[in-house]
């Protein structure tokens, strides 16, 4: 999947300049798509497919979580309250309510939002210096390159590839327009 628009240089400084507001959102991020595959396993569970590569995905996430946390443990965070992204919240407002095509939008939505935090880890890790938290990075952004994937993949599966790779082109456009007009801050979106 190409995202239509880049993150900007200036995002990555942003992130240098407060990395610990960056970590609190990131373990954020990994628990609600933990979530969100487990909610997909639940809503569609006639979905032998789908269900099996949430349950993995979920799990994967988890363990991003986990291992995100324990950073924050390291330099003394504590978990906070979940805050809204705007980011998710718009593009969960691109997503059609009929029935026929719900499910196609959730899987692109989710796929689009797991290609920009694929993009954005890999921006952090390239601009952090080496040691151990660099590997973190380069590493969650290795395994979060295939989630996006996955997503493509399972809407393959259920609808239609010439359905999937026009409205995938849509919801990537707008993608770009959203991400254009939000402000940059210490934060995964």
């Amino acid at each position: 999947m190409r995202l239509r628009v880049s993150t900007p240089s200036e995002w990555v400084k942003i992130i240098l300049s407060d990395f610990n507001s960056f970590l609190l959102d990131h373990a954020a991020c990994e628990r609600k798509a933990s979530a969100t595959g487990m909610n997909l396993v639940a809503h569609y569970p006639d979905k032998k497919e789908l269900v099996s590569a949430m349950i993995d995905f979920a799990l994967e996430e988890l363990e991003h979580f986990k291992r995100v946390y324990q950073k924050m443990e390291e330099r003394g965070l504590a978990f906070r309250p979940d805050e809204k992204d705007e980011y998710v919240i718009a593009l969960q407002g691109l997503i059609r309510k009929p029935k026929d095509v719900y499910l196609l939008d959730r899987l692109l939505v989710a796929g689009i939002i797991e290609a920009r935090g694929t993009e954005r880890f890999n921006l952090v890790a390239k601009a952090l210096e080496a040691g151990p938290l660099k590997e973190f990075y380069l590493d969650l952004a290795r395994t979060e390159a295939k989630h996006h994937g996955i997503f493509v993949r399972l809407a393959k599966l259920y609808y239609e590839e010439a359905s999937v790779a026009q409205r995938l082109e849509e919801l990537l456009e707008k993608e770009g327009e959203i991400i254009q007009k939000l402000p940059l801050r210490a934060a995964v979106h």
